[in-house]
């Protein structure tokens, strides 16, 4: 019994000393890990809270469009963009407000809308907002930004429609020959799909004929 007794507080010696030496460090560790976990749970229930909001306002914005109601709409895209930059629902909002704004032909409005959503949105949502912002620029004749814009790097699934685009900027700059080129390679990119598109593309370049 001794014996054992005396192993035993060996093994206490042991562990005190072991924790004099390294016992401020796992405290330390255990401490950061713990700070880790309830800061990343705090960050998800933020994100959650943020999104849950964006997306209140963002069914308000949808309401307004149905409505035809441009100041709400301008309000609510607003709102989002300066209080909920980071969720998709700001982009989508803003892509939103900046249709409206160019059906009212409000074309300036427009182009700040859409800049911001082709800025901080993402994905497909920037690519959308891209291909409209360049619309915008079309009608202001501001063909060197609306090109700068195409050349941008965009999802392969809107080749077809920067390309065709393309051809569309550099045929109001009376570059018959490129947009022709372009529009071919609209056509090409586009070429699995069928539909009113496509038709309308090959009317555009039977308009060019054999300008390249």
């Amino acid at each position: 019994m001794a014996h054992y007794d005396l192993e035993e507080q060996e093994q206490i010696d042991s562990i005190k000393t072991w924790w004099k030496m390294y016992g401020n460090l796992v405290t330390g560790i255990v401490t950061m890990a713990c700070v880790a976990v309830i800061g990343w749970q705090g960050w998800n229930w933020y994100q959650r809270g943020q999104s849950a909001q964006a997306a209140a306002i963002y069914s308000v914005l949808e309401q307004a469009v149905a409505a035809r109601d441009a100041q709400k709409i301008k309000g609510a895209a607003g709102e989002l963009a300066e209080k909920f930059g980071s969720t998709t629902y700001a982009a989508l909002g803003a892509l939103q407000a900046g249709k409206q704004s160019f059906d009212a032909g409000d074309l300036k409005t427009a182009k700040a809308q859409l800049t911001w959503a082709a800025e901080n949105g993402r994905d497909e949502i920037k690519d959308v907002a891209r291909l409209r912002l360049v619309a915008v620029m079309l009608d202001e004749k501001a063909y060197d930004e609306a090109l700068k814009q195409l050349d941008a790097n965009h999802a392969p699934a809107f080749a077809a429609r920067f390309q065709e685009l393309k051809g569309d900027v550099l045929l109001a700059q009376g570059k018959k020959a490129e947009a022709l080129v372009a529009y071919k390679a609209a056509q090409a990119k586009g070429e699995s799909k069928a539909g009113v598109g496509l038709e309308l593309l090959q009317q555009k370049i039977d308009s060019l004929g054999e300008a390249a």
